[in-house]
């Protein structure tokens, strides 16, 4: 196995698990749960369980350092999380999924044109698009229902973009501090910066909801597997692959997404959404060989 090749299988295993998230969530949320609840629970759960394996300082060296990790707690946590959630209030979840997944495009686009920390060829982005063009298949499965809302879809591409920036900065802290500490540094000011909005949305949930095992159990896949260990072997990944390179396996979140649906809440799956699977597969494929 090449030395590298051990990267790649962490981000294909970050992706699946993050893919799984959706229906998790879903299930919470028709629990009672409200979608701050549950990212101030997962970052809590996180973050405490990852203070037994300390790493780095309580702060970073100077002021511009913290600030960095205060960017990427709201970037890549509370403020993507928020938006993303606000947007299915005002637009469909498949007008979500999609701008969602051009997530990995625009970040390309941003290393290569903005901050100038990489490169990519044009065919990586042919690749990307034909990609793309299969999570629309998969998205829609079989019902191509569009609807246009500017609002929702503007607070989902503020959400998209939010990872964009995520991505970048993150590249910038690489080397200079210890991944642990910039993972729990992530969570901390996650955490810090949706608590008010969770109480301005108010508690919905009895504490009685917490006895059942189904939403126990997926408050710690949410909180352990999805945010403490996939966002340290996401932070893992983006500085030995990339950001290039790494992003390009979320592509994998709607085929994960669909074949969860499909396993717990009997959704079905139709021949355009394994179309859609083969295109992704493909694109993906292409678009990392050399």
């Amino acid at each position: 196995m090449k030395p590298k090749s051990i990267y790649h299988i962490i981000a294909i295993f970050t992706a699946i698990v993050w893919g799984a998230t959706f229906v998790s969530s879903k299930v919470l949320l028709e629990a009672g749960f409200t979608p701050s609840l549950i990212m101030v629970i997962r970052f809590s759960m996180a973050y405490l369980c990852l203070l037994p394996f300390w790493r780095g300082k309580l702060f970073c060296d100077n002021v511009r350092d913290e600030l960095m990790m205060l960017l990427l707690g709201v970037s890549g946590g509370s403020l993507y999380f928020l938006l993303e959630n606000s947007a299915l209030l005002y637009t469909q979840a498949s007008n979500v999924a999609i701008i969602i997944a051009a997530t990995p495009l625009l970040t390309t686009l941003a290393v290569q044109f903005v901050s100038h920390q990489e490169q990519a060829s044009k065919r990586f982005y042919a690749y990307s698009l034909l990609a793309m063009a299969g999570v629309a298949l998969v998205v829609f499965n079989g019902e191509f229902i569009l609807k246009l809302n500017p609002l929702g879809d503007l607070l989902t591409l503020g959400a998209s973009i939010m990872w964009v920036i995520y991505s970048v900065a993150f590249l910038k802290m690489e080397g200079r501090y210890h991944p642990l500490m910039i993972t729990r540094k992530i969570f901390f000011y996650g955490v810090i910066t949706l608590a008010p909005y969770m109480f301005y949305e108010g508690w919905n949930i009895t504490w009685a909801a917490f006895a059942n095992p189904v939403v126990v159990g997926n408050l710690l896949f949410l909180g352990i597997v999805a945010s403490l260990i996939c966002y340290w072997s996401w932070n893992m990944v983006l500085e030995k692959l990339g950001a290039i390179k790494a992003t390009n396996y979320l592509y994998l979140n709607p085929i994960v997404a669909l074949i969860t649906s499909w396993i717990v809440l009997n959704e079905r799956i139709t021949a355009l959404a394994l179309l859609g699977t083969a295109l992704i597969l493909t694109g993906m494929y292409m678009a990392q060989k050399k």
